[in-house]
């Protein structure tokens, strides 16, 4: 796929989308449709299981809006916005691999992975910071900060505009987990590669299930999960994984 401001790849089940608009990763027009046409690729892929998001460089994930391009903001913001919402509903898991800084709509981004695991650097700072020029986090950061941290935690981040480091991140569940800068990469798609192994159709449905839960209501999640639960029992990985259960062997999933 060829993107200009977007790093596509594949590697097994593994899809890599990695933010390449230098020098602070920021969303102008131009990015975010790019971003749009790769997850719509992933999205398509029966191959791919699991998404990776990632900044290029060692400075950025993302540094929010790209100011430079304020004069499209009113056809970006929504975009954006919208987006952002399909990640936070995406029903194949999606991982933040944190490399560098990530402020107001990279960390809006990064809030909605399904997980975040953070570079521990000097060079990795998060945070919501759009106060400090007099705005507020427009591309979900009030809503989805406060469902991660607590509102406690994310009033104090948004409203005192803190950027905290990876153990700070950490610390309050922010990311998941930190490692090494130069491990980031690796312990990410290790990770990604485990949970690529689970049964695919188990993992949408128990996505799509929670993601109607916190969209919907408990009532929704709960009827959701009724629906998944006929769902899986008739597919060939129930099949397997019992089989595999019973052989006293790892189960081999296919997705079917």
């Amino acid at each position: 796929m060829k993107l200009d401001n977007i790093i596509y790849e594949k590697k097994d089940h593994i899809a890599i989308l990695t933010i390449n608009h230098p020098p602070a990763n920021a969303w102008n027009l131009a990015t975010v449709l790019d971003f749009k046409a790769a997850v719509d690729e992933a999205d398509q892929d029966k191959d791919v299981r699991v998404v990776v998001l990632t900044g290029a460089g060692d400075k950025c994930f993302s540094a929010g809006m790209d100011v430079s391009d304020a004069a499209n903001l009113p056809t970006t913001s929504p975009m954006a916005r919208t987006l952002w919402t399909r990640l936070d509903r995406f029903e194949k898991p999606v991982i933040a691999a944190i490399n560098g800084h990530t402020l107001g709509g990279g960390l809006e981004l990064a809030l909605c992975c399904h997980f975040r695991i953070m570079a521990d650097s000097l060079k990795a700072k998060i945070g919501l910071t759009e106060l400090n020029l007099g705005i507020i986090p427009g591309w979900g950061g009030t809503q989805r900060l406060a469902r991660v941290v607590g509102e406690a935690k994310a009033l104090d981040m948004i409203l005192f505009s803190k950027r905290l480091d990876a153990k700070q991140a950490l610390e309050i569940g922010l990311v998941n987990q930190i490692c090494a800068p130069e491990k980031l990469m690796e312990e990410t798609l290790a990770f990604a590669g485990v949970l690529a192994q689970r049964a695919p159709v188990a993992v949408k449905m128990v996505l799509r299930a929670m993601s109607a839960g916190a969209y919907e209501g408990i009532e929704k999640g709960l009827a959701t999960e009724t629906e998944g639960s006929a769902v899986v029992k008739d597919t060939k990985d129930s099949v397997e994984g019992f089989t595999a259960f019973l052989e006293k062997r790892p189960p081999v999933f296919i997705g079917e």
